[in-house]
């Protein structure tokens, strides 16, 4: 019974995530097909709404940094069953995620407006470029058991997870942080970007260029030399050049 219900509950959070990620494109984006954007929303005056998308920000990066430790995840785990860590994680982050949708306020005014049709067509491409390398970046590193579908599946199954081993799929063999370079890459690349924008991509790459610290950390711990030389070798963000012999 608590493993169907395990598995209920992981199937659900996925859900919930991938329809906050659809929707993160939308917000990013000022697509028209939602009520809510970086720059459509209720108005309001400059510094309140400062204060307010940076807090929203700051609850972001918090939620997600503290987390992810290995130290929160021992102590969480007495509370949360195993099985469901992971989801749950998942569950919580596509809700301060919703939560960042409904509280921001955007701050139009504009900050560079590409009126180009051609220079615009690039920085559409490259938008979803970004959000096409964060998705396929998942794969890469097992999707599922990144956002939880794995875990509850194999405790379905009564299986033991494989031991985790290191390895350098795809992007992964260019940079260390696809994934995050998908993130730069897709809150940068807007032909008009707002003062609201600007500020979601300033704080979003803050909390990223802080987390992979955190991340890489804990990828030493676990992978030792392994990790060490594929982090000299390696570029964090963009691939690295490469040093002339001699």
């Amino acid at each position: 019974m608590a493993r169907g219900l395990y598995l209920l509950f992981g199937v659900v959070a996925y859900l919930v995530f991938f329809s906050t990620f659809l929707y993160l494109i939308a917000f990013v984006g000022n697509f028209p097909a939602v009520p809510r954007t970086v720059d459509r929303g209720p108005a309001s005056e400059l510094a309140p709404a400062l204060v307010v998308n940076a807090l929203l920000i700051m609850l972001f990066g918090l939620q997600h940094s503290i987390m992810a430790r290995q130290g929160f995840k021992r102590a969480w785990t007495r509370i949360v069953p195993k099985p469901i860590e992971r989801s749950t994680y998942v569950l919580v982050a596509s809700l301060v995620l919703i939560l960042l949708f409904a509280l921001w306020r955007p701050i139009t005014t504009n900050v560079w407006t590409v009126d180009n049709p051609v220079g615009a067509a690039v920085l559409w491409g490259l938008f979803g470029l970004g959000w096409l390398i964060v998705l396929l970046s998942t794969f890469l590193i097992s999707h599922f058991e990144l956002f939880g579908l794995k875990q509850v599946w194999l405790h379905l199954r009564d299986a033991a997870p494989a031991e985790p081993r290191f390895r350098q799929p795809f992007f992964y063999k260019m940079v260390r942080h696809p994934l995050y370079s998908g993130f730069f890459i897709a809150f940068w690349a807007t032909p008009v970007m707002s003062a609201g924008h600007l500020l979601l991509a300033v704080g979003m790459s803050i909390y990223m260029l802080i987390a992979i610290q955190y991340e890489e950390r804990d990828l030493v711990r676990l992978f030792g030399e392994d990790y060490e030389r594929y982090r000299r070798d390696v570029g964090m963000l963009a691939p690295a050049l490469k040093r002339r012999a001699g």
